[in-house]
């Protein structure tokens, strides 16, 4: 088992740790790579993409080749979580401030986002929140986070806040506006390697 996560930019290391740690809880095993270049994405049986700033991170995964291969990964059923700046590159459309940064998106999901839904009074803010496939709520840091704004027919809405949707799942692909790597609460990434050993 091999869970690759995207190493351009952002929460990198916190992601490393927090599956590690999900795999301790669970007495399993798999090797976790960063991943920085091309030829790496496809010899993974999963992938994280954490957060860290949209535009530069479509900019680069672009002219590494690595969006083409994440866009085979998720057409090979292979398990993708995105958070923050994640969600944002898994959508299919944006808003206008994505437009008119030419964000680019890889349209794993068949939801739009906003970039900045939350707006500069709330650039960082916690919050327990009631996410569908958890018994209690769950301690969210978001922080200048996204949110879906729409969402197609496929698409599984797992949590919300005041009607912007904050988690989504589609297929094999799952989307959070939070940074679940910034909490001691191992739950999301467990969901997430429920995907991968069940």
């Amino acid at each position: 088992m091999r869970i690759g996560v995207i190493a351009i930019q952002g929460d990198v290391s916190e992601h490393v740790e927090s599956l590690e740690r999900a795999l301790a809880e669970r007495g399993a095993t798999a090797e976790i790579v960063t991943i920085k270049h091309k030829g790496i994405v496809p010899t993974c049986d999963g992938l994280v993409f954490p957060g860290g700033e949209s535009t530069t991170l479509g900019r680069l995964i672009l002219r590494e080749g690595i969006d083409v291969e994440i866009k085979d990964a998720k057409e090979k059923g292979i398990p993708i979580m995105g958070t923050c700046a994640g969600l944002i590159l898994t959508a299919k459309a944006g808003d206008s401030q994505v437009e008119k940064t030419h964000q680019h998106l890889l349209g794993l999901m068949d939801i739009k986002v906003n970039r900045n839904a939350f707006g500069r009074q709330f650039e960082s803010f916690e919050i327990g929140l009631d996410i569908s496939f958890l018994d209690s709520p769950y301690n969210a840091v978001f922080i200048r986070a996204p949110a879906i704004t729409e969402a197609g027919e496929g698409v599984k809405v797992l949590a919300s806040i005041d009607g912007k949707i904050v988690a989504a799942e589609q297929d094999n692909v799952l989307a959070f506006a939070f940074h679940p790597e910034l909490t001691d609460d191992m739950r999301v990434h467990q969901y997430f390697l429920d995907k991968l050993f069940n």
